[in-house]
């Protein structure tokens, strides 16, 4: 009796030998929905198996919940978007998410495990993903299965994130192409009968985004003080056209240009005929573009109509978006400081104003080599 080994306390565990020679630890841990279960390791010898045991143990005691079972990405993705994403991020993101979740990530990988996904798997995904796509889309869902992975380190599902050590497709980076001061003016004078005319003014002097035009409202543009708020955009995403708050969650005012008064007037006045022609059917909404019965205006609409007017005045075809680009080169050219382009434009940062927006034209450079000629040839003489 001396001799017979001691039983380990309650709790602690067993460690019992397997017909296949392996040895298996089973463990009572916590785990993610605060139940208790059993969690079963293995080991090749029986001190392999004790030291996860006593790792098991550790985690039990400090109250580190453990899965017994390791989830699939077919079960894992679909919880991560309903019960992170949806509701910490906007429905736009969500939407993207979703998609690359649905078309690449599960058909790809939903059979694997979270804690079997391996490095090859990912490569190798990423590697069909792009092959039957784009490199652009498989970078994507990249980013996308990167974050989805981290928020089940976080939830301790897995110990460590495998989809940081893949580096992402490479993918071209998409370059503007700009219109230059007589395109843009060229550009104008052929939407000046347009109705959305005073939309696209204030995409070329103030560099509003697609969203925030077709979510301007009434209210927010004062004609006394000559100012415009942008308070909010309009989005659609999953069939659904929404109001939201602007990209980046921020409010801003900004000085009205002369040039975008009169056609704002102009559409005001547009829209009260449109009121009293629609009557009955009219849809009280206070958005300064609407349809003719006043209800919002599809952004696709917007850009229909900038391409159709881009061709009507023998344009090189370019994006909305790009026209924003090249009112932050405008301001630019005028020697605005980039602080107060910053400001106007509405970005997060002053780097994306500096290294994604503010393009350097030739007049500058020029300007800028002059400017050594003459310093360098007064300190020569």
């Amino acid at each position: 009796m001396a001799g017979q080994r001691k039983r380990n306390p309650n709790g602690a565990g067993t460690i019992t030998k397997r017909k296949d020679g392996r040895y298996q630890a089973a463990v009572y841990v916590l785990q993610p929905d605060g139940t208790r279960a059993r969690k079963f390791t293995y080991g090749k010898t029986w001190a392999d198996c004790d030291v996860k045991r006593r790792e098991l143990l550790t985690k039990v005691a400090s109250g580190v919940p453990v899965p017994t079972r390791s989830a699939k990405l077919c079960e894992w993705l679909p919880y991560w978007l309903d019960n992170i994403v949806k509701p910490r991020r906007k429905r736009t993101t969500y939407a993207k998410y979703e998609m690359h979740v649905r078309l690449y990530l599960i058909p790809q990988l939903g059979k694997k495990t979270l804690e079997r996904l391996g490095v090859r798997d990912v490569r190798k995904a990423l590697a069909e993903i792009a092959k039957a796509t784009t490199a652009a889309t498989a970078k994507e869902s990249h980013r996308v299965l990167r974050s989805a992975l981290s928020a089940a380190c976080r939830e301790e599902l897995i110990a460590r994130n495998v989809v940081k050590l893949v580096e992402p497709p490479k993918a071209d980076t998409y370059e503007s192409q700009l219109w230059t001061l007589d395109q843009t003016l060229r550009f104008v004078l052929t939407a000046r009968r347009d109705p959305l005319y005073a939309a696209f003014m204030l995409a070329v002097c103030l560099g509003l985004r697609r969203g925030e035009l077709v979510g301007l409202r009434w209210q927010d543009i004062d004609f006394d003080s000559r100012t415009l708020q942008v308070r909010k955009q309009r989005q659609r995403a999953m069939g659904e056209n929404y109001e939201d708050d602007t990209k980046n969650r921020r409010k801003r005012t900004l000085p009205l240009p002369a040039l975008c008064i009169a056609p704002l007037r102009w559409q005001r006045m547009r829209q009260q005929a449109m009121r009293i022609k629609a009557g009955d059917s009219w849809q009280e909404t206070d958005l300064v573009f609407t349809t003719r019965t006043g209800r919002p205006i599809e952004g696709s609409n917007v850009l229909r109509s900038f391409y159709r007017l881009t061709a009507k005045a023998g344009l090189p075809r370019i994006r909305v978006h790009d026209a924003r680009h090249g009112a932050a080169t405008l301001l630019a050219v005028g020697n605005v400081h980039p602080r107060v382009a910053m400001e106007i434009l509405g970005h997060s940062k002053i780097s994306v104003t500096m290294e994604i927006y503010t393009h350097v034209p030739d007049e500058l450079k020029r300007e800028a080599v002059a400017h050594m000629d003459r310093m360098l040839g007064r300190h020569r003489r």
